[in-house]
């Protein structure tokens, strides 16, 4: 007996929404359900995977689903389905894939754990004058 394999098909609205409104989109659901801490990314230049990360947090593995399901609600209301939805079960860190833009939404030790913020925006910032001054006495 052979059994058909279940095809899941995703379609992209035509013509697919502007990142910026896909982002609008994403941080009014994460505020609508009141995520905590919320930090939007821009990684363009930086990865070619997506275009902005969204980094929240929810304050019970409870509360970090319901963002994260949220987020997907908001989503579908411009026609995006989302390519990919991980961690939903422990529901300590669940991200959700919407093509340009990613979400995270973790329990703080978690995001503490993993400091995605530091890793996506490091040498964003030049350094300040105080390091600068800090730098050029230890080469003397």
């Amino acid at each position: 007996m052979t059994t058909q394999a279940q095809v899941i098909k995703f379609s992209l609205p035509d013509p697919p929404p502007d990142v910026d409104v896909l982002l609008k989109h994403v941080l009014t659901a994460v505020e609508e359900l009141k995520a905590k801490d919320v930090v939007d990314i821009d990684v363009r230049g930086k990865t070619s995977v997506c275009d902005f990360m969204v980094v929240a947090s929810g304050t019970s593995t409870r509360h970090v689903k319901s963002i994260a399901d949220e987020v997907v609600r908001y989503a579908m209301k411009l026609d995006v389905m989302p390519l990919g939805v991980e961690g939903e079960r422990e529901a300590e860190w669940v991200l959700v894939d919407l093509g340009d833009v990613v979400v995270h939404v973790m329990l703080p030790r978690v995001r503490e754990f993993y400091a995605l913020e530091r890793l996506w925006t490091v040498g964003d910032q030049p350094p300040d004058e105080h390091e600068l001054e800090t730098d050029a006495e230890h080469r003397f």
